[in-house]
């Protein structure tokens, strides 16, 4: 059977590290795939549960030389204070070689300092470099190397030569280069830490959203309890400014909640018995109760939270070229490390001299910074998005998103609202409020969604309704009964050929809101035709704005529909769509994005991910509508929480920014790596440019902190810059 485990990894210490847990995970029989994001320290893993259980897969990872733990809800602050230690660790590290390397610059100056030089240096390399060698010593077992292993490889060559030269009296000694190496790589690593742990705030974010208590009503009276214990069907008492502790439906009260943590949306939003409520907003000022439907790892908040989880572990295509490189650039850079000594030494250098360029080419090639360029970027965009109602699956998603260049609209529930409203309403005999009463007198016991929408309309505009009698629904016709003792009819042109035919007046009045693709009933007594109401399911109100922001972007927009050619044209014709797809039956949505991807096209599917879900699976980049607690997690690589179309254009935006951040990363890390790898072998000395291994070390984990700090800036993205005209 198959299944899906998140790990907790602890001990990596570069991208090699997660390469290398990867391969032994993909070895490991069962295992069908396996993904290790060195940036969030997290291994996601689908595997046969039939062939391998979830502690053959802790054991393949330590066979590694790691320890990984099942990653969970109640594991997130242990988490956190595994990375703060972590933190603190590389921190008091860096301090104490800090401490003990400093005096060893004095002898770089008076070699009777020697002595000196080698009792501080030593406990700098063995045991503060403790961890360099543990490392290095694990994936040797592996048959491979990492960051480490070319640290440990360059700090011992200068440590030991340093040895060797100091017990035969010699004062060329380097121990103050060991040294140094491995405090500007803890240095580097203490920075990395603290930046990396930047990146996953918006995790944190919505973690520290929750609620931690909730006061519930057991056996009639309301008690505080851990938010842990709220059960579903439990009444909920939410005071004025209080966190709702759980997803639910408003039963008593009314108020106004601030939903910015889950959708990014400002305004308050009104609640009343039958609305919707969702766990960690915050209650304005009225007080409600509400009857828990959701709780734990159902709510919307740990929805959004295992989402960006999954988006922050994933890979983006753009990572192959990374691992590729990161694969086989440790043993390129040993090899040519090896090359420059050898060269250095056929060309008659001294031995000093050709091993400090060995060791400052060894030091300043770590790929360290290749491997945070992916992951990083998309760890800040991903939070960004969730910061702002947009759940973005990950880098695959991110990746399409920034090449999309058509994007096809479903029409009911996404460029609509999905519910008929009311639009017109207009008395041919007497006035218009007697005309509203009496319609939804006749359909205020009716179930249709056309009736809904006119009784709605009538609650709105505080019109009280009459008592029906005689009251009978025509199927396929409409209704008709006795309202104010008056006999009434109220439906479609069927049931107005029972009391007689429209005259050419009143068709001139009809005609043309059928001609907009509105549903229009007529309301007559049984002599003459009282009034015509029109109902439609109307655009949403971001639906045009957003359309013309795509349009400024260049992209070419269809509208796809199930409904007749008139409806959809009509719709069409307001939002200012030339291109409509009409009379399309949902299975053959699909084969209409298939048709587009053909002629060459880069196609994004904005649908409500149920009914559409073949067309979004088929388009480059599925975008999804959230529709409150039932987000289509499975369906869209992008899903908006808010409904809001104009947060598409942000989606696009978001995703250009962070892609190409990924890209100027790897281009930063790379070109680094040109330009160093020369300096640091020597080549350039004759023009006084020479990096002695320290600087090298020092320049290397500057590099990666670089990269980091390069990803962060993403969260300076601002989507009310691009959502709005």
């Amino acid at each position: 059977m198959k299944d899906r485990l998140l790990l907790s990894i602890d001990g990596m210490h570069c991208s090699s590290c997660a390469a290398l847990i990867t391969r032994k995970l993909k070895k490991t029989p069962g295992v069908e795939e396996a993904n290790v994001n060195f940036a969030s320290a997290r291994a996601r893993i689908e595997f046969d549960s039939d062939k391998v259980q979830v502690e053959g897969l802790l054991s393949a990872v330590k066979a590694a030389g790691y320890k990984a733990t099942v990653a969970d809800e109640k594991d997130r602050d242990a988490e956190k204070k595994r990375a703060e230690k972590e933190m603190k660790m590389y921190k008091k590290k860096f301090l104490f070689a800090l401490v003990l390397s400093l005096p060893m610059l004095y002898s770089m100056f008076d070699p009777r300092a020697s002595v000196l030089s080698f009792f501080l240096a030593t406990p700098i390399q063995f045991w503060l470099g403790a961890g360099f060698y543990r490392s290095a010593w694990s994936t040797l077992k592996m048959k491979s190397f990492n960051m480490d292993s070319l640290i440990v490889i360059g700090t011992s060559t200068a440590y030991f030569y340093s040895v060797y030269q100091f017990l035969s009296g010699a004062e060329e000694l380097y121990f103050e280069v060991a040294a140094l190496l491995i405090t500007f790589v803890l240095f580097g690593k203490w920075l990395e830490s603290k930046a990396k742990g930047k990146t996953g705030e918006a995790i944190q974010k919505l973690m520290g959203m929750q609620a931690k208590t909730a006061r519930v009503l057991r056996e009639g009276v309301a008690v505080d309890i851990p938010v842990e214990e709220v059960l579903v069907g439990d009444i909920v008492l939410v005071r004025p400014g209080e966190k709702i502790p759980v997803d639910g439906v408003i039963v008593k009260g009314s108020s106004s909640v601030d939903e910015s943590m889950l959708t990014g949306e400002s305004i308050p939003v009104e609640k009343n018995p039958e609305s919707k409520v969702f766990g960690a907003t915050m209650n304005g000022h009225g007080s409600f109760e509400f009857r828990a439907e959701k709780v734990g790892a159902d709510t919307m908040l740990a929805q959004i939270v295992h989402f960006v989880e999954d988006a922050q572990g994933s890979k983006a295509p753009i990572q192959a070229f990374a691992d590729a490189v990161s694969a086989w650039f440790v043993p390129a850079v040993i090899g040519v490390a090896l090359l420059t000594l050898i060269v250095w030494l056929l060309l008659g250098a001294e031995l000093s001299r050709a091993l400090l360029a060995f060791v400052s080419v060894i030091v300043i090639a770590c790929p360290c910074a290749l491997g945070l360029a992916t992951p990083t970027s998309i760890i800040v965009g991903t939070g960004k998005g969730a910061e702002n109602g947009i759940l973005i699956r990950g880098g695959e998603a991110l990746e399409a998103a920034k090449a999309v260049d058509t994007i096809v609209f479903d029409k009911t529930g996404t460029l609509t609202k999905g519910r008929p409203e009311l639009t017109d309403l207009i008395p041919l005999q007497g006035s218009r409020d007697q005309a509203l009463k009496w319609a939804a007198s006749l359909e205020q016991n009716s179930e249709h969604p056309l009736a809904d929408a006119i009784v709605r309309y009538a609650k709105q505009e505080n019109v009280e309704l009459a008592a029906v009698e005689s009251f009978k629904a025509i199927p396929g016709h409409g209704v008709e009964g006795t309202v104010d003792g008056q006999k009434l009819y109220f439906g479609n042109r069927k049931l107005l050929e029972k009391i007689g035919q429209l005259d050419s007046l009143k068709e001139q009045v009809l005609m043309p809101l059928e001609e907009q693709g509105k549903t229009v009933m007529i309301l007559a007594n049984e002599q003459k035709v009282l009034a015509l109401v029109a109902v439609s399911d109307v655009a949403k109100e971001s639906s045009s704005e957003a359309l013309t922001l795509l349009k400024r972007m260049g992209m070419k927009i269809f509208m796809i529909t199930g409904d007749n050619k008139r409806t959809a044209k009509a719709l069409a014709q307001t939002l200012g769509i030339e291109n409509v797809l009409a009379e399309v039956l949902p299975q053959d949505k699909a084969n209409e994005v298939k048709k587009l991807q053909a002629l060459g096209h880069k196609v994004a599917m904005v649908g409500d991910g149920i009914n559409d879900s073949p067309a979004l699976a088929q388009a480059d980049l599925g975008i999804s509508m959230g529709s409150g607690t039932d987000i289509a997690m499975e369906t869209g690589g992008i899903v908006l929480v808010k409904n809001d179309l104009r947060d598409i254009v942000t989606a696009l935006k978001l995703s250009h920014a962070t892609v190409r951040k990924i890209k100027q990363n790897m281009f930063f890390a790379l070109i680094y790596n040109v330009i160093g790898i020369p300096i640091a072998a020597g080549l350039f000395s004759d023009f006084g440019l020479v990096l002695r291994p320290e600087l090298a070390g020092l320049a290397m984990a500057l590099s990666s902190v670089s990269v980091v700090t390069n990803s962060l800036l993403l969260k300076r993205f601002r989507p009310d810059k691009f959502n709005r005209l």
